[in-house]
């Protein structure tokens, strides 16, 4: 497993971050093994968030083992102060522990909501408030859809977020205004020393026949989109995201069935040709943006 520097927190992450999100519906037999199989690869950085179902607490019985040897970052994605601080607190009790690494402001894709985040009375007070009472380390922002890295330029220029996760993969970085805006983004990140990480490394498109809006229903997977699932195209967009010298590291899908073709890739790397050749290739590879189901 590879480990970069987690910007100015300095932490060395793994660049296989654990994304929680896979453990929202599964028994704590099926947490626990996908845990293990995460540690014993050399995952360091843990991210769950209050919205992923029972994931914070499938972790909890694990995080008293760990926490000295785990990144441990949660998220709030309320929007008011008082509501906030209340959830921030809840994810303590949940995962065990009466601090995480990094606490982020989630979900944040577009101006309305960084809005809302930050005018006074937003969740970023709450966050400010856990961080002055030594609850969270450091504070972060993420987002999902077209706007994220533009979004989450004009976030760092309204506070100084210590990371970002902000959406990225091939087909995203075809479109020359998304790639604009993704190198605005990575530069800035760069000039401030924040932590970037990545998600949807390997979507490949909304489900099929699920408009946005709607539920997405029965899909093979517990993902909100269709991810790649076969071992070479996971291979070619793993390779081709950590490829990218400012990104600290990418999450790891929200299914525990994915996570072991991420961790071969991760440990097999294509050379960026050879992986982008492979992903052009593919067919019906869109922006997993084009129809958010609900």
């Amino acid at each position: 497993m590879e480990y970069r520097r987690l910007g100015r927190l300095g932490h060395e992450s793994s660049v296989i971050i654990y994304g929680a999100a896979a453990l929202a519906d599964v028994d704590q037999d099926t947490a626990d093994r996908s845990i293990q199989q995460a540690l014993d690869a050399g995952v360091n950085h843990l991210d769950v968030a209050a919205s992923y179902g029972d994931a914070e607490l499938r972790l909890g019985p694990w995080i008293p083992q760990i926490r000295d040897r785990v990144f441990l970052a949660t998220k709030t994605g309320l929007r008011e102060r008082e509501a906030a601080w209340a959830q921030i607190n809840d994810s303590l009790e949940r995962l065990q522990t009466d601090s995480v690494d990094l606490l982020q402001l989630h979900a944040v894709g577009d101006l309305d909501e960084l809005d809302l985040c930050t005018r006074d009375g937003g969740s970023l007070q709450a966050a400010l408030r856990a961080r002055d009472e030594g609850m969270v380390s450091a504070i972060g922002i993420t987002g999902h859809g077209s706007q994220a890295p533009a979004t989450h330029l004009e976030a760092l220029r309204r506070f100084d977020f210590a990371t970002v996760l902000s959406p990225l993969n091939y087909r995203l970085a075809s479109d020359p205004a998304y790639r604009a805006d993704y190198e605005a983004l990575g530069a800035e990140v760069q000039r401030q020393d924040v932590g970037l990480m990545i998600i949807k490394s390997v979507a490949r498109r909304n489900w099929p026949g699920v408009g946005a809006g709607e539920d997405r229903g029965q899909q093979a997977y517990d993902t909100w989109y269709e991810p790649f699932d076969q071992a070479e195209r996971i291979r070619a967009a793993v390779s081709w995201v950590l490829s990218h010298p400012e990104i600290t590291g990418l999450a790891s899908a929200g299914d525990v069935r994915l996570l072991a073709d991420t961790l071969a890739a991760e440990a097999d790397r294509l050379p960026v040709p050879e992986a982008e050749a492979l992903l052009a290739g593919v067919d019906d590879y869109t922006s997993p943006f084009l129809n958010q189901p609900a």
